[in-house]
């Protein structure tokens, strides 16, 4: 089991960036699929960006050449780096951790998520 704590958000203008991070604290995270989710006020939570040993990294259509996901094991630590921000990507963002059992049941942990405001 791991637990995760998301820091980094904050009001941007539209064009600025933001770089979130995701701590994580127990064992075998470095084997874990990782990912950064977010929802929007009133929308269902969707995913942003993911890093899996089995798909490498995905990003949504919507981040697309705007926003970098990376991973550094050894700090046991997600990021998320975001540039070119829209008003659309207001949300709050949420760090995921999770892996599927031997049995074949998912485990997924989040984090408590931190919230992101483009706004001028």
């Amino acid at each position: 089991q791991v637990h995760l704590v998301e820091s980094g958000g904050g009001l941007v203008q539209p064009g600025g960036s933001l770089r979130l991070s995701c701590v994580a604290s127990g064992r075998g995270f470095s084997t874990y699929d990782t990912g950064w989710y977010r929802q929007a006020p009133g929308k269902q939570r969707e995913l942003v960006a993911s890093i899996s040993s089995g798909e490498g990294t995905i990003y949504a259509d919507s981040v697309k050449g705007r926003f970098t996901m990376s991973r550094d094991n050894y700090k046991n630590t997600l990021y998320l780096q975001m540039s070119s921000l829209k008003s659309e990507d207001t949300a709050v963002y949420y760090c995921n951790a999770g892996y599927t059992t031997i049995w074949g049941t998912r485990l997924d942990f989040w984090g408590q998520g931190t919230e992101v405001t483009v706004s001028s």
